[in-house]
């Protein structure tokens, strides 16, 4: 079984108006290649920060290859060497030409002779396709090849660790390919890694673990098919789907009818739904919720309505839950409302479990 290589007890960092780690808890092996996603401000790049101690933790452990960076007596410099670090903004000496930039740190910390730092650098150089450009200098290159020399840069430290920090944010779309095939390149070769970053596809081809992260903590984790193809929480499959939710509550029959369209009409626009979809979302809503659902509903009740958009592939997904004895309004619709709304969606179903209803309809 692999070395535990990091290990991570309680975590915690928090900033003067904001705490974006509340309780990290995590162990990775040695050659686990682990992912992290989850929308912006959830911690992923502090996280990154905290374990090379680039911030400082406010409470917690981190052991790397089971001693405690965190420890006031431990050798933090000696335990930064086993870890390299690419960072979005490639953070290039710009006096520097490309070979002296990745020599620096082996020659000045490792004290290796500088024409064996210079060998070790234009292999790397090599293997990121960029050999012609050893004696350039950083703003001669693009930004996918100055992202490729930082990379070359941080292994020319062979560490045993390398945390990327989305390194491909910063890049024009063109050149985001470069650089994500020189990180399967080095995932192949049994490189431990942690990666944030929110190219969807690329952490899930490359990955052993993924890390969802929200809330202060590893949300949700698994390996890429489980997280990806079969998410257990609803805010990790709300963004693995790219999902944009709308939601909303009714509990009285008298229902401003007018201000429950409107408020989905604006979430709709917001988000660029086609006018068309918007049109049939408000004939579902007439005839589902005002003419066959309502008049049923025992009172009192609680009919939770939740729209979901999916920018993957511009459909929206309408869900009305209730609780009580099963009760599918669309068995005993009348002939008018049942074509209006056949009209109006590409699928509908009802399913009932546990003593609450569901209607699930997808608006194209």
């Amino acid at each position: 079984m692999a070395e535990t290589i990091i290990k991570i007890n309680h975590l915690r960092k928090a900033f003067p108006n904001v705490t974006p780690l509340q309780d990290v808890n995590t162990e990775i092996k040695k050659g686990e290649v682990i992912s992290i996603i989850g929308p912006s401000g959830t911690g992923k790049s502090t996280l990154l920060r905290c374990i090379n101690l680039l911030e400082k933790p406010t409470s917690g452990e981190i052991l790397i290859t089971n001693v405690a960076i965190t420890d006031p007596k431990s050798n933090v410099p000696a335990l930064r060497r086993k870890m390299g670090m690419v960072f979005q903004s490639f953070n290039l000496f710009n006096h520097m030409t490309v070979i002296q930039n990745i020599m620096a740190a082996p020659v000045d910390l490792l004290k290796k002779p500088r024409e064996e730092a210079r060998q070790k650098g234009m292999q790397l150089l090599e293997m990121v396709g960029l050999a012609d450009k050893a004696d350039s200098l950083p703003d001669e290159l693009s930004g996918g090849q100055k992202q490729r020399v930082a990379i070359a840069r941080t292994l020319a430290m062979d560490p045993e660790i390398v945390l990327f920090d989305e390194p491909t944010s910063a890049l024009d779309p063109t050149m985001v390919g470069e650089v994500l095939s020189v990180i399967r390149s080095l995932a192949q070769q049994g490189l431990t890694m942690m990666i944030v970053t929110h190219e969807m596809r690329f952490a899930r081809d490359v990955s052993t673990r993924v890390f969802y992260m929200d809330e202060g903590v590893i949300y949700e984790e698994g390996t890429p098919e489980q997280v990806f193809a079969h998410p257990q929480k609803e805010k990790t499959r709300q963004f693995i789907h790219r999902l944009k939710v709308f939601e909303e509550h009714i509990t009285d029959t008298h229902i401003d009818f007018l201000g429950f369209s409107g408020r989905l009409e604006e979430f709709c626009r917001k988000h660029q739904v086609h006018q068309k979809s918007i049109i049939n979302m408000r004939h579902v809503l007439e005839e589902l919720v005002m003419q066959l659902l309502l008049p049923r509903l025992p009172t009192p009740f609680d009919l939770h309505f939740t729209a979901e958009y999916s920018e993957e592939n511009a459909t929206t997904e309408l869900r009305f839950r209730y609780a009580g004895k099963e009760l599918n309004p669309l068995e005993n619709s009348d002939d008018i409302s049942r074509k209006i709304l056949e009209r109006a969606v590409s699928s509908c179903r009802h399913e009932y479990s546990g003593e609450t209803n569901t209607i699930v309809l997808t608006v194209a």
